[in-house]
């Protein structure tokens, strides 16, 4: 049987990661995609094959290629895409569990619609997280919701997030213009507990939106109390996404609390959204319930603050690693 495609729309970033204790040394890995990639291997069915549409500078090419080659679920034909810049790294010092500052470098240019388009030939499924922010313009993002049929799964990430001129990320607003507009662009909308403080004053205001405008299903992670979605009604499945909403009616809405772990001073919380979203699109694509594929996103995300950086997290996310 031939393997169904998920593309993956996203960019490979190496981390310089600080942690808590200013004592413990500097934890240099692959993160961005890299974290999404990893959840991507776990968690899909053996039906699908990962298609990354990423984009590596020529600085990090042979390294990214070696990172692609551990992934299990990768497709034959699938290479990074080395372009001649230097490859975005990012310095990140974190201030708790969960709150950090970020410093970026590198200058990984995004997608025009151009160059994109061949590409999406032959895909199943889009998985796209804006890990700099500027992968996709919002443009490029409507036109391949127009011309693309398959679900889409969208994590807003570092579209909240300006670039300073000393690559310090700080918080933006979108205009409503452009929440309306991202909001065309995708089935399933993922966003954190601070990107909907810049969005919305509340999940629900959020879901107005972007249900009034075809997204099926929007979470909100919230860290460690879980995530919190909203579903358009009668969406619960992947199969409903033509159908839902049609008829009216009530949203559906609920918290799924997240893994407890207990915090010993040595977990690294890097990507846990990422992972999060990329086991729970690979849920939905196996024809789970949305709380049952959450349920998975949630376990997937507590096993990955036990592990550092991505470098072989697709294993340890399988338990194949002895770490439990």
């Amino acid at each position: 049987m031939t393997a169904r495609r998920l593309g993956v729309i996203g960019t490979f970033v190496w981390d310089r990661i600080h942690g808590r204790d200013p004592a413990a040394p500097v934890v240099e890995e692959w993160g961005g995609i890299t974290y999404a990639l990893g959840g991507l291997d776990a968690a899909l069915s053996d039906a699908w094959e990962i298609v990354p549409l990423v984009k590596v500078g020529e600085d990090l090419a042979r390294e990214a290629r070696t990172f692609l080659g551990t992934l299990r679920h990768l497709a034959p034909d699938a290479a990074p895409i080395v372009v001649p810049f230097p490859n975005n790294r990012v310095s990140l010092r974190y201030l708790d569990s969960a709150r950090r500052t970020e410093v970026l470098s590198g200058g990984i240019p995004g997608w025009s619609w151009l160059g994109l388009k061949p590409l999406l030939a032959g895909l199943d499924a889009l998985y796209i997280n804006l890990i700099s922010g500027w992968e996709l313009d919002l443009e490029t993002a409507l036109l391949i919701r127009q011309q693309f049929s398959g679900p889409i799964y969208l994590d807003l990430h570092s579209l909240l997030l300006a670039r300073q001129a000393d690559g310090l990320r700080t918080p933006r607003h979108l205009s409503a213009e452009e929440i309306v507009g991202w909001c065309r662009t995708a089935d399933l909308l993922q966003v954190n507990e601070d990107e909907l403080a810049l969005l919305a004053a509340d999940p629900l205001a959020l879901a107005a939106t972007a249900m009034a405008h075809g997204v099926r299903a929007l979470t909100v992670t919230l860290g460690a109390r879980g995530a919190v979605y909203v579903a358009a009604p009668g969406f619960d499945v992947l199969a409903d996404r033509a159908n839902s909403n049609a008829q009216g009616g009530a949203v559906r809405t609920a918290l799924v609390p997240a893994i407890p772990v207990l915090d010993n001073g040595e977990l690294d919380p890097t990507g846990c959204g990422d992972v999060f979203g990329a086991t729970y699109f690979s849920r939905l694509l196996a024809g789970d319930r949305i709380s049952d594929a959450m349920q998975v996103a949630q376990s997937a995300a507590a096993r990955n603050v036990r592990h550092r950086g991505a470098t072989g997290l697709a294993h340890h996310l399988r338990g194949e690693l002895g770490l439990q």
